[in-house]
């Protein structure tokens, strides 16, 4: 038999716990219920997440955050009863507020010295387009000016897109996201028929490129496949036919897509991103993809094909309007690279990437590339910063800077090359949160300045 304390402490522990799904269901059901979706689709999403293990641990971690706060905080209540306001506030002081200052004061500590770099960019304000509209430099010279953007608002964009029109961005990478649960999954999730009316959940890129259009911006719609566990490329499953029906729900996904590209009078389209090994084990099933979306979609197509060990094995690229390359290239193995050091980086990679152009006869188009601002960023240009980076790494404004002034005096000329996505852009970001983060944003950072440089002139011969 349990004693009354303890039966007490288990109950108090599943209310907390009881508590804590409540509140997530009801703030992810409500965020998911913003715009014209429904909330019995909320509701159907939220439980798309519950098979999801990353999500159910992070509810977990969030329970035991809550548990612990509760515990600290009766017994504080506790010692106040049974000890007074004195006793309270010298325990208080001691036990609770200085070690969270300590904590606080260490943090802040390392984020400055991280982020104090000495360095002095001539910000060039007369190379941003303060005109309010698009050059257009694309109609002249047919280069990608792009950027992969993120945060659309579900009302609103006009401001946002101000922003990147001062940029010089011309071309803007459209990204919604098709889930599944892991490598290992037989089919995406919430499956969809390639006729299907238009989801509530893509009103906000309906509203986002019909906004881009009118400011005279090109879209390319772009479908990331997201896997909560794992990466796209590395999707393993046992049989054949396991491989054709996870393409069946795929595909589905692209032709719905494909048809709402065409809708909306999007200009490219891409099929796939970094799906390596259903490349290599399905070549056939891509091809009769490309055939059907032609059917479908009257614009141009591309696949973006992953830097390493995947654009030189496709067998479609003649099949495609561009050859596209997530353009994560290692280019130096050294931090702090100099601008000739980074720029020899591209020597090798070049050579490669000539051989393909002249292999299939087709423009190749950097479907993304991005650079973060931290001093190892042209080490392994594809690494994510982690939430904690800036307590253990050194930001540089200037290594990110220098990496995007390489890869445009490097690339920009060259005649097969048909232009570059950035990675990435995020309406969220702010002036003040650029100072701080090592993301791959060039927003606010002395890369953007470069990049409206070199995007705000038409290309020459």
């Amino acid at each position: 038999m349990y004693s009354s304390s303890i039966k007490k402490e288990i109950r108090n522990i599943l209310v907390i716990y009881l508590l804590t799904w409540i509140g997530i269901f009801i703030w992810i059901t409500s965020l998911l219920s913003r715009g014209k979706r429904q909330f019995s689709e909320a509701v159907g999403l939220f439980m798309d997440f519950l098979s999801n293990s990353s999500f159910i641990m992070a509810i977990h971690i969030l329970f035991g955050l809550l548990l612990m706060l509760f515990w600290i905080t009766r017994y504080f209540v506790r010692l106040y009863k049974k000890k007074g306001f004195k006793t309270f506030l010298k325990q208080f002081s001691f036990r609770l507020l200085a070690p969270i200052l300590v904590i606080v004061i260490t943090f802040k500590t390392l984020v400055f010295a991280n982020v104090n770099e000495n360095y002095t960019f001539d910000w060039k304000e007369n190379v941003m387009n303060t005109k309010g509209s698009s050059n257009d430099f694309y109609k002249t010279d047919q280069m990608h000016r792009g950027m992969s953007v993120f945060g659309w608002g579900s009302v609103d964009n006009a401001t946002a897109i101000d922003a990147l029109v001062k940029a010089n961005i011309e071309w803007v990478a459209v990204i919604p996201f098709i889930d599944q649960e892991d490598e290992t999954s037989k089919t995406v999730w919430t499956p969809i028929t390639p006729d299907a009316e238009w989801r509530s959940r893509d009103s906000v890129f309906i509203k986002s490129i019909n906004a881009l259009h009118k400011k005279g911006l090109h879209v390319q719609l772009k479908p990331h496949l997201w896997t909560f566990d794992g990466w796209r490329a590395n999707l393993s499953l046992s049989t054949a036919e396991e491989w054709d029906t996870w393409f069946d729900s795929y595909e589905d996904y692209m032709l719905y897509f494909a048809r709402l590209a065409e809708h909306m009078g999007v200009e490219l389209f891409c099929i796939g991103t970094e799906l390596k090994t259903s490349i290599k084990k399905q070549p056939q099933r891509w091809k009769d993809l490309i055939k059907k979306v032609r059917r479908l979609y009257s614009g141009k197509i591309t696949y973006a094909a992953n830097w390493h060990d995947e654009y030189e094995y496709i067998e479609f690229w003649s099949d495609l309007d561009f050859i596209g390359i997530q353009a994560y290239f290692p280019l130096t193995k050294n931090k702090n690279p100099s601008l000739e050091t980074i720029e020899k980086g591209w020597g090798k990679h070049l050579i490669k990437l000539e051989e393909l152009h002249k292999t299939y006869q087709k423009p190749i188009l950097f479907t993304e590339v991005g650079y973060r601002s931290d001093v190892a960023a042209t080490i392994k240009p594809w690494e994510w910063d982690s939430t904690f980076g800036v307590l253990f790494k050194k930001k540089s404004d200037k290594t990110q800077q220098l990496a995007f002034e390489a890869l445009f005096n490097q690339l920009w000329h060259k005649e097969w090359f048909a232009g570059v996505y950035i990675w990435q852009w995020d309406h969220r970001s702010t002036k003040e949160g650029a100072t701080k983060n090592l993301d791959f944003s060039p927003r606010f950072k002395p890369a953007e300045n470069s990049i409206a440089k070199w995007f705000g002139e038409p290309k020459t011969d």
